[in-house]
């Protein structure tokens, strides 16, 4: 914990939920089932920015087969701190959707309801497929999406902060996943 003091400027935690070797060795079984999922076709992962970042890059290089990455940035939030639902896309991918398998990678699942509504945006650019792989699920959403395929973990309720996920934009950094106090 000392560690995580110190990297993250002094923040506490209670305890650390992810090591850094679970989640590299989640990762790499990710990759293996993505791989096993998408023979053939085009693949293209679909990362959400800004905490899919770190998980992406490491999910793209444990997935055996050639593929695409790109992202996309939503809001559905405003100025509440509940999403409202109406997602809106503020940077859209450049890459055509058409015909491909389009995984996109998540952070972390509570509500479910902005991505609820972004599959439904998504499915209307006609892709192949369309499944969602996300780091952590806290199964607290009342109806998950259909299209969630590949959860890395079943996380628990708390506030959680490392690798991809922030704090203020802090601790994103850290190479395990703590309950922040």
């Amino acid at each position: 914990m000392d560690d995580l003091a110190r990297r993250s400027g002094g923040r506490k935690a209670k305890a650390v939920i992810f090591t850094e070797e679970q989640i590299a060795g989640r990762v790499t079984e990710l990759g293996r089932e993505i791989t096993a999922a998408y023979p053939e076709g085009e693949l293209l992962l679909l990362g959400l920015l800004k905490g899919s970042f770190i998980f992406l890059a490491d999910l793209a290089r444990a997935i055996d087969r050639p593929l695409e990455v790109d992202f996309l940035v939503v809001s559905s939030y405003g100025a509440a701190t509940v999403s409202s639902g109406n997602v809106r896309l503020l940077y859209d991918p450049s890459t055509d959707l058409a015909g491909k398998h389009i995984v996109v990678v998540e952070d972390i699942i509570d509500s479910g309801r902005t991505l609820t509504r972004l599959m439904e945006l998504l499915r209307a650019r006609h892709p192949e497929s369309l499944s969602i792989c996300t780091l952590l699920d806290k199964q607290i959403a009342p109806e998950p999406p259909p299209e969630l395929r590949f959860v890395g973990f079943h996380a628990p309720p708390a506030f959680l902060v490392g690798y991809g996920l922030d704090h203020a934009e802090g601790c994103r950094h850290l190479p395990y996943i703590v309950d922040l106090d």
